[in-house]
């Protein structure tokens, strides 16, 4: 063990120093902090498939050295760096055997991969582990800015976007254990890219099913990948349908607090005007009609219809407007079993604070239950 951790200290020391000598700086994508990612993918894809001592140390070597060709440019970058990592391992008197693995493993980095074995996936997984982490928007900056000084390609926002969709798009990784890691976060980025070209030309942007009729025409349909951009495409899908709903209840609610609002104003105004006509007839018209008169006779049976009819108005007027108050507490079991309404005061008023947070609590948590909540108290509100 002591044997295999002195040689990968050994690769690490001389890679690290090679590139700080001979990799031009230009190169702001293949740099030494790619390869430290892609040693890093080896690692955890590596325990995940309980590889060997040896194979680890094969597949770390072959990371190392893996864009060490990088010094004379990125054409024929691979074949370079499997003749460096031969000489050095060959110089260290590393074992031909494992050289001409560890040379296999650093060709079959070439795009587009074609690996021959087990651990030439592995290394093509780890050399695009960058795909499915956090650090995909950073390094794909990188990349940007290395064509741009390296070759000389000025891409604008959409070209660019386009780029980095298509690559992700028809790369795919080549282990289970690959999927596993990285493909989940791969189809988040790509689904935010979708949504970057839907903003930079909405024209030109693709669904999940032309993306997969696509890739079923080009023989690189991936099943998995789709899969969860097609879940992602449903969620979005849903939270569109989520915020129609809200908006849906926010303007029944305001339609209806717009008419219980006119409600009572109308009712205000009756129980004024009839607050009115009774002053009126209790102060200038009873005096006159006590005097038993002919004249003021005769105007008592309307007078009196008029004055109950005000009053009528008036219990009414305040009828319309009284809330229906309940009990005011809504028992644990309602909640549990979805058949409560926590939203209007008249069912609350009489709950403990600790009852009334925990109901809530439960209402939030259930979207079914806090839509029904809130469907039903429409309801009794309009009632």
């Amino acid at each position: 063990m002591q044997e295999n951790v002195t040689m990968l200290g050994i690769v690490q020391e001389f890679v690290s120093n090679y590139f700080r000598e001979n990799i031009p700086a230009e190169y702001v994508f293949h740099d030494i902090t790619h390869t430290e990612q892609v040693v890093e993918g080896i690692n955890e894809i590596g325990i995940e498939l309980n590889l060997s001592i040896a194979e680890m140390e094969m597949l770390r070597i072959a990371a190392w050295f893996h864009d060490t060709g990088y010094d004379k440019g990125a054409d024929g970058h691979e074949e370079r760096s499997a003749d460096y990592a031969g000489a050095f391992l060959t110089k260290c008197g590393y074992p031909e055997e494992r050289i001409k693995t560890v040379q296999g493993c650093i060709l079959a980095t070439k795009l587009p991969h074609n690996p021959k074995d087990m651990m030439q996936k592995i290394i093509c997984d780890a050399d695009m582990s960058h795909l499915g982490k956090r650090a995909y928007w950073e390094r794909s900056a990188c990349i940007r800015e290395e064509l741009r000084l390296t070759k000389g390609i000025n891409m604008n926002e959409l070209e660019w976007v386009d780029f980095e969709l298509n690559f992700l798009l028809s790369q795919r990784y080549l282990t289970p254990i690959g999927q596993a890691l990285y493909n989940k976060r791969k189809g988040k980025h790509i689904k935010e890219l979708r949504k970057q070209k839907l903003r930079l030309d909405p024209s030109e942007a693709l669904t999940v099913d032309e993306i997969a009729n696509k890739g079923a025409k080009e023989g690189k349909k991936q099943e998995g990948l789709l899969g969860l951009l097609k879940e992602d495409e449903d969620d979005l899908r849903n939270g569109r349908l989520s915020r129609g709903v809200e908006t849906m209840f926010r303007t029944t609610y305001q339609t209806h607090i717009n008419l219980s609002a006119m409600a009572d104003h109308k009712a205000n105004q009756m129980l004024s005007v009839n607050s009115i006509c009774i002053s009126i007839a209790g102060s200038h018209l009873l005096p006159k009609l006590m005097g038993g008169t002919e004249y003021n006779v005769k105007f008592l049976i309307p007078v009196g219809i008029i004055m109950m009819t005000c009053v009528a108005s008036m219990v009414y007027a305040t009828l319309a407007t009284r809330p229906k108050v309940t009990e005011g507490i809504v028992t644990r079991e309602a909640i549990q079993q979805r058949k409560s309404n926590l939203l209007f005061f008249g069912n609350f008023h009489s709950m403990k604070l600790e009852d009334f947070q925990w109901g809530v609590m439960e209402m939030i948590k259930d979207p079914e239950f806090l839509y029904a909540t809130m469907t039903r108290d429409i309801y009794y509100l309009g009632i």
